[in-house]
C-alpha cells in the first residue's frame, strides 16, 4: 500500500512560482578584472566566492600535497608492503559512478605499480551498502591480506572488526561524513575525519583514492622501487577522476574544479580511457567538446544504470577496458540498462506525482515542511532519482522509500533522500537516531543526499520526527524556491563567443553555471516534441532563438526569463540558443 503524508503539503498544482533573486557581486570582481579576466566572467566568478586570480589557475601544480591528507601516507606504507610481499589486495567498491571510477583507478593504478589486486562490488539488492560482515566473508574467498574500500567504509564498524577477526587488514578510503565512532582496526583516509588538515573537505571518493595513489607512487620512488622513467602516469586517470567527481555532485571547490578541468582536457584531447570514450560514443556526445554537463547528464547516468538495475561490476569492467573493441560492447550494455532505468524511473515518478495530486490537500499555507513517500514494490535503484525530482518540484526535504532488496529483513524499507539548503540531511538522520534510537536501522550520506533503512512499522513515527527536525532547522522563507541569476545581459553581449567561453568553464555543485535574466517579447512559439516550446525572443531590436523544456502551453506576449546561454548544434552547424529555465509574466521585479 502506498503511504503518504496526510498533513497538508503543496500538491503538483499548488506550488508557488519561484522567487527571482540576483546574486550580489563582491568588490573582489575588480581584483579579477585587474588581472585581465573578462569583466562578465570576473563578476560571475566573484559571485561564486573567487577572491583572487590564483583561484582561477586550474593547473595540477595548484593541488595540495598528498601528505596533507590524513592517513594517506599510512595507507601508502601498507600498500607498498603488500606490493613487496605480493599479497592479494581486494578493492571493495560502491555501486555508484563515484565508487566505480574510484575502483577503476585503484585497480589500474595499483596494478601499474606491481600490486596483485582484484575488486569486489556489493550488489545493491543482495548485500546492501559498505563493508559489511557479509561482504568481508565474500571477499575472504579471494584470500586477500588487504581489503581496500573506495567511496565507502567510514561507517563500517562491524565489517572492519569482522575482517580483523580473520586476519585481513583494512584500508578505508572514503569521503562520507563519519559518525562519532570510527571503524577499527583500520587505516582511514577521509578528509572529513577528525584531525585531517587537508584543505578540501569535498573530495569525492575517487579523489580520495587518487590522492592515495599519489602518496603510494611517491613512497615507491623514495624507496627506489620505482624510477622516474618507470613510474606510472597517474594523470592518465584524471578522466575517471573528473567523471566520478561530477557524478557524485560534490561541491566544486578549487581542488575539485582543478581535477575536473584536467580530466576534461584529457578527454578533449582523445587521451581518455577506452571505456570513457566508448560511453561518449554511445551517448552521441563529442568528446572533443566535452564539458562537465556531458559527464553529469550523459556519461554518469549510463554508468550508474549498472548499479541501479544490475551489477556495477559491468561498469567497472567498461572503465578498465584496455581497448575500444573491449569497451564498446560493455558501453552498449550500459546504455541498454540506462534506457531500462529511465522506464522504471518514469513509472515510479508518475505514481508518486499522481499520489500527491490525488491524495494531498491543496493548501497555499504549505503546512508541511517535508515529504515522505513509500511503497514496498518501488525499485531501490531509482528511488533516489525520484526523491530528487520531487524535491526539485516541491522544494521540500524529500525521502522516498522502496524495496530494501532480497537480503533485507521482512518488512524492511530502504529510503533515499534529497534535501534543500538549510537542512543537513545526514545530520538530521543522526539527530532522529539520538532522539528515537529504535527507528532507523542504519543511515549515512551527505548534507544534500542520504540513505537509510527502517522497518515499515517505524515509518509513521519516523515521518513525524523528520518533520519536527525540519521545523526546528528551517524557516518558512527557506521553503520558497529561489532562482538566483547573475543579472541582466545587454543584448549585444549575448553572443555565440560568450556562450563558448562559458561552456568551456567548469561548473557544478556550489559553483553553478551562469544564469541570466531579462525581459523579452515573444515573437514566435512553436511546440516541438509534443511538450517543449521553441521560441523566438526579441530584445533591443535583436532576436534570439530559445527553448523552454517541459512547457507546451501558450506564453504571454512578454515574459521575464531566467536563461542560460547555450550552443545549439544541428547538422554540423552551431548557433547561439537561450535555454529558458524559468519565466514569469512581465514585468517582474527581482529581489
Amino acid at each position: 500500500m502506498l503511504r503518504f503524508i496526510r498533513n497538508k503539503i503543496p500538491t503538483m498544482n499548488s506550488v508557488r512560482a519561484p522567487i527571482l533573486k540576483r546574486r550580489s557581486v563582491p568588490a573582489t570582481a575588480q581584483n579579477l578584472m585587474a588581472a585581465g579576466v573578462n569583466p562578465i566572467l570576473a563578476q560571475i566568478f566573484a559571485a561564486r566566492g573567487v577572491t583572487h586570480p590564483d583561484e582561477l589557475d586550474l593547473t595540477l601544480k595548484m593541488l595540495p600535497s598528498a601528505d596533507q591528507l590524513k592517513g594517506a601516507t599510512e595507507a601508502a606504507t601498507r600498500l607498498a608492503l603488500a606490493i613487496a610481499r605480493q599479497e592479494h589486495i581486494t578493492v571493495v567498491a560502491d555501486y555508484d559512478a563515484d565508487g566505480a571510477t574510484a575502483c577503476a583507478i585503484a585497480v589500474h593504478g595499483l596494478r601499474t605499480m606491481g600490486a596483485h589486486v582484484d575488486f569486489l562490488v556489493p550488489n545493491r539488492f543482495e548485500h546492501g551498502y559498505g563493508l559489511t560482515p557479509d561482504i568481508v566473508a565474500l571477499a575472504a574467498a579471494q584470500q586477500p591480506r588487504v581489503l581496500l574500500t573506495v567511496d565507502n567504509g567510514i561507517a563500517s564498524l562491524d565489517g572492519a572488526r569482522a575482517a580483523a577477526d580473520i586476519g585481513i587488514d583494512v584500508i578505508i578510503t572514503d569521503h562520507h561524513l563519519p559518525a562519532a565512532q570510527l571503524p577499527e582496526p583500520a587505516i582511514i583516509v577521509n578528509p572529513n575525519q577528525p584531525g585531517c588538515p587537508f584543505p578540501s573537505k569535498h573530495l569525492a571518493g575517487v579523489g580520495v583514492m587518487f590522492y592515495v595513489l599519489i602518496a603510494l607512487r611517491t613512497l615507491l620512488r623514495e624507496r627506489g622501487v620505482l624510477t622516474d622513467d618507470a613510474s606510472p602516469n597517474l594523470g592518465a586517470m584524471l578522466d575517471l577522476v573528473a567523471l566520478g567527481t561530477v557524478a557524485d555532485v560534490v561541491p566544486l571547490d578549487h581542488v575539485n574544479r582543478t581535477l575536473v578541468e584536467q580530466g576534461l582536457r584529457r578527454i578533449r584531447s582523445g587521451q581518455a580511457s577506452p571505456g570513457v570514450l566508448a560511453l561518449f560514443n554511445i551517448a552521441g556526445r563529442s568528446y572533443v567538446a566535452a564539458h562537465a554537463f556531458d559527464l553529469g547528464f550523459a556519461i554518469a547516468p549510463r554508468l550508474n544504470a549498472a548499479g541501479r538495475l544490475a551489477d556495477m561490476a559491468l561498469g567497472i569492467r567498461c572503465l578498465l577496458a584496455n581497448n575500444a573493441a573491449t569497451a564498446f560492447p560493455l558501453a552498449q550494455e550500459l546504455d541498454a540498462l540506462n534506457r531500462a532505468r529511465r522506464e522504471v524511473e518514469a513509472g515510479i515518478q508518475q505514481e508518486a506525482f499522481d499520489t500527491l495530486q490525488q491524495n494531498l490537500v491543496d493548501d497555499a499555507a504549505y503546512d508541511r515542511y517535508t515529504v515522505c513517500l513509500a511503497r514496498p514494490d518501488w525499485h531501490p535503484g531509482v528511488i533516489g532519482i525520484v526523491a530528487s525530482r520531487l524535491k526539485d518540484r516541491l522544494h521540500r526535504p524529500t525521502i522516498v522509500f522502496g524495496n530494501a532488496g532480497d537480503s533485507a529483513a521482512p518488512g524492511e524499507l530502504r529510503g533515499s533522500g534529497r534535501s534543500v539548503p538549510g537542512l543537513h540531511l545526514r545530520d538530521a538522520l543522526d539527530l532522529i537516531t539520538k532522539r528515537a534510537p529504535h527507528l532507523i536501522r542504519k543511515f549515512g550520506g551527505h548534507a544534500m543526499a542520504a540513505g537509510l533503512t527502517l522497518h515499515e512499522n517505524a515509518l509513521p513515527e519516523f515521518i513525524e520526527h523528520f518533520e519536527q527536525v525540519a521545523r526546528e532547522w528551517l524557516t518558512p522563507a527557506q521553503l520558497d524556491r529561489i532562482v538566483e541569476t547573475d543579472g541582466e545581459l545587454d543584448a549585444t553581449t549575448r553572443t555565440f563567443s560568450l556562450a563558448q567561453t562559458l561552456r568551456d568553464q567548469v561548473w557544478g555543485q556550489n559553483f553553478p553555471a551562469p544564469v541570466f535574466d531579462g525581459e523579452f517579447a515573444i515573437g514566435q512559439q512553436t511546440i516541438v516534441g509534443d511538450k517543449h516550446s521553441k521560441l523566438l525572443l526579441h530584445d533591443q531590436n535583436q532576436s534570439f532563438d530559445a527553448i523552454l523544456f517541459q512547457h507546451a502551453e501558450p506564453l504571454p506576449k512578454r515574459i521575464h526569463a531566467a536563461y542560460r546561454l547555450d550552443i545549439h548544434e544541428y547538422r554540423g552547424l552551431q548557433s547561439l540558443q537561450l535555454i529558458v529555465e524559468h519565466w514569469w509574466p512581465a514585468p517582474c521585479v527581482p529581489s
